[in-house]
């Protein structure tokens, strides 16, 4: 119930502030266009969210049939997390991005999807790919997927609307504050967007790291995973995350450049933090890193599993 409250809540902001671009553009008549937009983004998004985004990154769908060893292996360790975790088998996807990296999508937990790149299949070991894969199931099981797909979407258009006030807004009369209201609104909308976003990710990040350790029983491999993934995805740009910023909160590390710390505008918790609350489940201290963001020992071999 809290989470379809908060998902509620959530859409509810967001097409506020779409109809509120709308009405700043093009005054009472941009109010009505931009609500029946919003109503219909609203139930498209609701559908289809989790499709845009996967045709967006270009992501394909991989089964245990696969010749990989390597793809074969990822399908099955999702396959046995999700009976882990009493979930319905989500569909697997991969994506043809060097930056090591993965989320979850899909409505509901009878129609969820998550993906990984193929950088983060090649960069970490068994061990912590499940562990990653473990957190977006815990997305799924918390119903996040929903939240942030939908979200992605609507932030989204409403930075385009934005964007595009200036050159369709009709005259200075039609719009309500003139020109300067129109360059207000090109820099406060996708600002408040952003904001609404931010309100519930960094704790839905801590609670899927959490929830990722009671389904893999594995906390130092996550742990590890999110060391090693923060530290190669500074270093790999993502062209399509950086062309669609909204989608960024989706991903287990923020895809974006430049989104480091825990300030007003980062969509994720930062890292070290993220790996100490971690390390606090294993009852470990946490690793060292060292200048090249690698582990000075490596914590997944500390502790054996299922691989080791």
């Amino acid at each position: 119930m809290q989470n379809h409250l908060r998902t509620f809540v959530l859409l509810a902001a967001l097409t506020a502030i779409f109809v509120g671009v709308g009405y700043l553009i093009g005054g009472p008549t941009g109010m009505a266009i931009a609500f029946l937009l919003g109503a219909t983004m609203n139930f498209v998004s609701y559908w289809n969210a989790d499709k845009i985004v996967l045709k967006m990154y270009g992501a394909r769908e991989v089964d245990p049939a696969t010749p990989e060893p390597l793809l074969a292996n990822y399908v099955a360790d999702v396959h046995d997390l999700a009976q882990r975790a009493g979930l319905p088998r989500p569909k697997v996807y991969v994506i043809d991005s060097d930056q090591p990296n993965a989320f979850a999508t899909g409505r509901d937990p009878e129609h969820a999807a998550v993906a990984a790149t193929v950088g983060l299949l090649r960069m970490l070991d068994r061990r912590e790919i499940r562990g990653v894969m473990a957190h977006e199931l815990a997305h799924v099981k918390n119903r996040d997927t929903l939240t942030m797909t939908v979200t992605a979407t609507i932030a989204g258009a409403i930075g385009a609307l934005a964007n595009f006030a200036l050159f369709f807004g009709g005259n200075d009369r039609e719009r309500p504050g003139g020109i300067i209201g129109t360059l207000a609104l090109m820099i406060l909308a996708p600002m408040a967007a952003a904001l609404v976003q931010m309100a519930i990710s960094r704790g839905r990040e801590y609670q899927a790291d959490a929830g990722g350790a009671a389904i893999s029983g594995d906390a130092q491999a996550l742990a590890s995973a999110l060391q090693k993934i923060d530290a190669h995805a500074r270093g790999i740009v993502n062209l399509t995350a950086e062309r669609n910023p909204a989608t960024g909160q989706m991903f287990i590390i923020n895809p974006l450049s430049g989104r480091g710390a825990d300030n007003l505008f980062s969509t994720h918790p930062a890292t070290h933090n993220r790996v100490e609350a971690l390390m606090r489940l294993a009852g470990r201290a946490p690793p060292i890193v060292t200048r090249r963001g690698e582990t000075a020992v490596p914590i997944t071999r500390a502790r054996r599993g299922p691989w080791g």
